[in-house]
């Protein structure tokens, strides 16, 4: 089931989302989804909840730079995939407060995760660094040029984008005071 709507929303946008069309697509019928999700909100919700159940962990390249680089890489190939579900879902999260929510605890769970690549260099860090200020430091270019502003990847900014935050908080622009 959460394949298919993975597929709709891919194919054909969150707009052209509906119980029917998820239903049809899984080979059941309409009153099974109803039953059991209530609305595309709570299809969406466990689309977001499935992914955070995954075995994904963050790089380890064996530097801070190379962990945030790589990281930024697997973003930006998610954000330009074709058809992109990433794109989707978070266009999708914006009209459904279950997939909000869903959302908010699949982003909890991966920046929980990606805690690990600033753990990992804490040697090299100020005491007091906030990990998650780091991450979005030097994730959010990647967010801001695909998702905002919805241009090409640009191949240099994974780097780019890491070096940066990896410079800022080694100046300790992320320790919390």
């Amino acid at each position: 089931m959460l394949d298919a709507v993975r597929a709709e929303l891919a194919e054909h946008g969150f707009d052209a989302l509906t119980v029917e069309t998820v239903a049809a697509r899984a080979g059941v019928h309409r009153t099974t989804v109803y039953r059991r999700w209530g609305d595309v909100g709570g299809l969406l919700a466990d689309v977001f909840d499935a992914t955070g159940g995954d075995d994904w962990s963050p790089p380890d390249t064996g530097s801070l730079t190379g962990d945030l680089t790589a990281l930024n890489h697997e973003i930006q190939d998610a954000y330009t995939a074709e058809p992109s579900v990433m794109a989707a879902l978070i266009a999708a999260s914006f009209r459904s407060e279950a997939a909000e929510s869903a959302q908010r605890r699949l982003w909890d769970d991966r920046y929980a995760r990606c805690e690990a690549v600033v753990e990992r260099a804490r040697h090299v860090l100020p005491p007091g660094t906030d990990a998650r200020r780091l991450l979005v430091a030097a994730t959010a270019p990647l967010y801001h040029r695909l998702v905002l502003l919805r241009e090409p990847a640009d191949p240099l900014l994974p780097g780019e984008a890491a070096r940066a935050a990896v410079l800022a908080a080694e100046g300790g622009a992320f320790v919390r005071l």
